[in-house]
C-alpha cells in the first residue's frame, strides 16, 4: 500500500491529506476554473431524508440538490459551495474546492508519472476544508449548537464506557501526531478526556484530564490529575491562566454545544506559544453529536472546527491534516462493515505569543 500526500495553503492554514490506496483511478474532473452560477432558490432542494437543509453562505451542498438548475444528473454528488443568497436566489460556485489553489502532491517513486495522482484527492473531498476567498461560512446561525438529545450530558454520561472509540490503526496514528506535536516535559491538558488519553508511552509529561465521568478518568493511567467537568454546561474552565503548555481533545470536538466560547478558555490556560490539537474521525454518538456535523462532509466538518480556531482570533500556525485508507486491523469488530481503518482528521494551532 503507498502513501500519497496532497500539501497545499489557504489563507488561514497549511494542509496536508494523506492517503494509502493500493490502485490510482483515473481523475474524473480536473482544476478548470468555471463560472459562478446564480438561480432561484426555488430550485435548491433542501428536503433530503429526514433533513431539511437551509443554504448557507460558506457551505458545500452535492449537485444533485440543485440538478435542474446546473444541468446535471440527480446522481452527482460533486460539492458545489453556496457564496452568496437573497431571498430569491442563490449564487454558487460550481468549481472543485481546490480550484483556487496549487497544491503539491508527494507519490512514492516507483508510481508512474501517467497515473492521475490528483485524481486520488479531487474525488475524495480535499479542499473542502479551507474557506471560501474573503467569505466567511455561516456555521453559526443556531448557536449554541442543537443535538437530538437534550438530556443534560451529565445524565448522559453517568454510565462509565471503558472503551475505545477508534480502532487500533487510527488510534496509532493519533498518537503518532501527538508524538510529533508535543515535547517532554510539557503540563498537557487532556479535554473531553476518559480512559484513555492516546499519547506516546514514551512522552515523559504531566497530564491533566477533564472529562464528565469520574470512574473513566480514574482508569486512565496517564492522567496525574482530572476534574469531572460539563463543558456545555458550563465553558469556562476551572483553570488558572497559562497553566498549561498544550491541550489535546480526541474524538469530543464533535459534541461541543459552545465551542467558541471553550476555544476562547483554551487560548486563555495554554501559555502564549502552547499548542491546541483537535482530532476526530467518522464514529461518533449519533444522539449528542451536535446536529450539523451529521449533515456535513467529513472535510467540510475539518473546515468547521478551523474555523474555530480562526473565529478565536487567538491563534496563529494553523494546520489541518487527514489521514485515510491504512487498512483496519483483521481482528477489528467493525472489519465486516469496512476493511479501512477510521480515517483521522485533525486542526492545530499555535497560541498567539
Amino acid at each position: 500500500m503507498d502513501e500519497f500526500t496532497l500539501t497545499w495553503h489557504s489563507a488561514v492554514a497549511t494542509h496536508c491529506d494523506r492517503l494509502f490506496v493500493n490502485n490510482i483511478p483515473k481523475a474524473s474532473e480536473h482544476l478548470v476554473g468555471a463560472a459562478t452560477v446564480t438561480f432561484p432558490r426555488i430550485q435548491f432542494n433542501g428536503q433530503q431524508r429526514q433533513l431539511t437543509l437551509e443554504p448557507k453562505v460558506g457551505r458545500f451542498y452535492p449537485h444533485a440538490y440543485a440538478w435542474e438548475a446546473l444541468g446535471c444528473s440527480r446522481s452527482d454528488f460533486r460539492p458545489f459551495r453556496v457564496i452568496a443568497t437573497t431571498p430569491n436566489t442563490l449564487t454558487i460556485d460550481p468549481n472543485h474546492p481546490l480550484t483556487p489553489y496549487t497544491p503539491t502532491v508527494n507519490a512514492p517513486a516507483n508510481v508512474a508519472q501517467e497515473q492521475d495522482i490528483m485524481g486520488l484527492f479531487m474525488t475524495n473531498g480535499s479542499g473542502m476544508q479551507a474557506p471560501y476567498p474573503g467569505i466567511a461560512p455561516d456555521y453559526y446561525a443556531i448557536y449554541p449548537f442543537t443535538r437530538k438529545d437534550d438530556r443534560t450530558d451529565t445524565e448522559y454520561y453517568s454510565n462509565p464506557r471503558l472503551v475505545t472509540h477508534l480502532d487500533k490503526t487510527a488510534i496509532a496514528q493519533v498518537t503518532a501526531l501527538y508524538g510529533r506535536l508535543l515535547q517532554t516535559g510539557m503540563h498537557i491538558l487532556d479535554l473531553m478526556s476518559s480512559c484513555v488519553s492516546h499519547l506516546p508511552d514514551t512522552l515523559d509529561v504531566q497530564v491533566t484530564g477533564l472529562g464528565m465521568n469520574q470512574v473513566e478518568l480514574a482508569a486512565n493511567p496517564r492522567l496525574q490529575q482530572y476534574v469531572v467537568h460539563d463543558l456545555n454546561h458550563a465553558p469556562l474552565l476551572p483553570f488558572a491562566d497559562a497553566c498549561f503548555d498544550a491541550v489535546i481533545c480526541t474524538v469530543s470536538v464533535e459534541y461541543l454545544t459552545q465551542p467558541l466560547e471553550v476555544m476562547r478558555e483554551l487560548a486563555r490556560v495554554v501559555k502564549a506559544g502552547g499548542i491546541v490539537i483537535m482530532t476526530f474521525s467518522t464514529r461518533w454518538f449519533p444522539n449528542k453529536v451536535i446536529d450539523m456535523w451529521a449533515e456535513m462532509h467529513p472535510f467540510e466538518r475539518q473546515g468547521l472546527v478551523l474555523d474555530y480556531f480562526v473565529k478565536t482570533g487567538r491563534f496563529i500556525d494553523l494546520h489541518t491534516e487527514s489521514v485515510r485508507g491504512l487498512p483496519r486491523p483483521m481482528d477489528d469488530p467493525h472489519r465486516r462493515e469496512t476493511a479501512v481503518s477510521d480515517p483521522i482528521f485533525s486542526v492545530w494551532g499555535t497560541v498567539v505569543p
